[in-house]
């Protein structure tokens, strides 16, 4: 049989700053976690107040939240002023009074309960069945303890999150009874069954890559910006984003790996500050060890019965801090060397010919991005790149390669479509290319229903690359059109390459749609004779 657990309580003071606010993604978390450990909800009050306990008044909007067994997720039993909700609350803390008394209920969580008036009558209950107990609340809590309950752990709310705080409450009473419990990291509602996979499993190099991008992008804004003789002084702020880089892939990477709110933020910042001098792979290494260390130190802090506030702190404290250094004196001399040859390696193999190498880079970008190999390769480099310069060599074959002809195709097909639902569907496409330099894919139908549109990809692209080269320009994607050749060093250069890939890939296109909308008509007309 499984264990039935009562949740009592509220969105509390402090607790309503912490998650109490939100209580369906709070009592999400909480069943989620009990669900995990093999155990179920059997009764909830919940009084979830529109403000911090510490001062509310009767007058107050709340709403009561209550179990529906027949459904078995919380619904809100009443709206209405604080006043309303805590007199229907004691009708509900009797119901469940009854429910312990008869044995239909094995344990309690409290987050901010009312021992002396809205569950008071629970409370004492649970003191006869003597049943084990767990919560946050300092106050409450204490006075929960003094009426003789069976409390197993306990702790303050102060640096706690719904993720650590449930998982706290479920380990203390899986430890209590025995039972086996693989808290579930990753997922926020109950009703995501799927099964936590391994920290390291989540390391995920390319999506942290793209996480991170709009940090390099605000960093290219920063440096185009300076470039303007009234904002020169914004030189200082692009070597002091250059700096935050490392620190930006180390938050992520922690959040990643270890996702657990607050906690693994916080190990990431500690852990990315002292992983700046390895640069970016260093922020890498850095945050991907404070995740690993954030899950270990944590889930070994509540196996000690460690009070949540205090797990908290020393996951997300000691994690950062551990992995930080080992960066520091170890890794980071070596993480920067690899990152200094990898530009080093491109900016050699560019300086041999420039020309040829944009044209292969462009050839090749659109095979890469459709096999899977641009996120996981070449947009890397590109922000390896970016790290020092602002600017890619890459980062402008991907505009002009991939962006521009995208733009070029979709603008054929609006212009001339084989059929007119092809112009609905490329005119989005077109606008986000050219307005945000992003999803290239808008592509993808027209390229793959013809070989020829496919191959003036791909030819569009290296002249697009070659244009890159013959000009030797460092730019970005993923910025609007308009903008992008203010973030680049040859304005004039990356202009000409961008409209000479957008026009080849539009004429292209529009020669093979003419030439199709003809043989159509000439087909027609030859049926109709």
């Amino acid at each position: 049989m499984k264990k039935k657990v009562a949740i009592l309580g509220s969105s509390g003071g402090n607790l309503y700053s912490l998650g109490g606010k939100d209580p369906d993604k709070l009592l999400g978390e909480l069943l989620l976690q009990l669900e995990a450990a093999g155990m179920e909800c059997g009764s909830l009050q919940f009084i979830a107040a529109k403000g911090s306990m510490d001062s509310v008044k009767e007058t107050t909007e709340a709403a009561l939240y209550s179990w529906n067994e027949d459904s078995s997720e919380p619904y809100i039993k009443l709206e209405g002023t604080l006043k309303e909700v805590n007199k229907e609350a004691e009708k509900t803390d009797l119901e469940i009074s009854e429910k312990i008394k008869n044995g239909e209920i094995d344990g309690l969580i409290f987050m901010s309960a009312d021992p002396n008036g809205a569950n008071k009558k629970a409370v004492e209950a649970a003191a006869k069945m003597k049943l084990p107990a767990t919560g946050t609340g300092g106050t409450s809590m204490a006075t929960i303890s003094s009426k003789g309950l069976n409390v197993i752990s306990t702790s303050g709310t102060t640096g706690t999150t719904n993720r650590t705080r449930a998982v706290t409450f479920v380990t203390s009473l899986s430890k209590h009874w025995g039972i086996s419990y693989r808290p579930i990291i990753g997922k926020v509602t109950a009703s995501d069954k799927s099964q936590e996979t391994s920290p390291w499993k989540r390391i995920n190099i390319r999506g942290m890559m793209l996480a991170s991008l709009p940090g390099f992008i605000a960093m290219a804004l920063v440096l185009a910006l300076s470039k303007i003789p009234a904002l020169s002084m914004l030189g200082d702020v692009f070597d002091l984003m250059i700096n935050a880089l490392p620190i930006i892939l180390a938050v992520i990477a922690a959040k990643q790996v270890a996702d657990l709110d607050d906690v693994s933020i916080v190990a990431g910042i500690v852990a990315g500050v002292l992983s700046t001098n390895g640069g970016i792979i260093g922020g890498i290494i850095g945050g991907i060890g404070a995740g690993l260390l954030v899950q270990y130190i944590f889930r070994k802090c509540v196996e000690w019965k460690f009070p949540a506030t205090t797990v908290n702190i020393a996951a997300g404290g000691i994690a950062g801090l551990i992995s930080g250094l080992i960066v520091y004196f170890l890794f980071a001399p070596i993480a920067l060397q690899l990152g200094e040859g990898i530009r080093s390696l491109l900016d050699t193999l560019v300086g041999m010919n420039p020309i040829v190498a944009g044209l292969i880079a462009g050839l090749l970008i659109w095979p890469a991005i459709i096999g899977g190999i641009y996120h996981a390769a070449i947009l890397p480099i590109v922000l390896l790149e970016m790290e020092t310069s602002g600017n890619s060599f890459l980062g402008a074959v991907d505009m002009v390669g991939l962006v521009m002809v995208s733009a070029g195709i979709t603008l054929a097909n609006i212009v001339a479509p084989r059929d007119k639902g092809e112009a609905a569907v490329a005119t989005p496409g077109f606008l986000i290319n050219v307005g945000f330099g992003t999803f290239v894919e808008a592509a993808y139908p027209f390229m793959f229903s013809n070989k020829l549109i496919f191959a003036g990809a791909i030819v569009s692209s290296g002249i697009g690359g070659l244009l890159v080269g013959l000009f030797d320009v460092r730019g970005t994607a993923y910025v609007p059109s308009v903008m992008a050749p203010f973030l680049s060093d040859n304005m004039i250069g990356f202009i000409i390459a961008m409209v000479g890939s957008l026009v080849c890939a539009f004429v292209i296109t529009l020669l093979v749609n003419l030439f199709a909308k003809k043989k159509a008509r000439d087909k027609d007309e030859l049926l109709s004779a």
